[in-house]
């Protein structure tokens, strides 16, 4: 489900920088998506590290 909202929200991000920057050249198109698309991989890393670090404490609670 988070995956989804991810992309969702890459999306939208994409179509919002299409409609309010329509004289972007197609290379500055790309350029910014691969910029949100990396933000995005960086958030997912965060999650993850962050989700393992609170599980494994739980482990060790007592």
């Amino acid at each position: 489900m988070f995956e989804k909202l991810n992309w969702i929200i890459w999306l939208i991000l994409v179509i919002l920088w299409n409609y309010g920057f329509p004289d972007a050249t197609p290379f500055q198109d790309v350029i910014v998506a691969v910029i949100l698309s990396l933000f995005f991989i960086i958030i997912k890393l965060m999650r993850s590290r962050h989700l393992h670090t609170t599980s494994s404490r739980s482990k060790n609670k007592i």
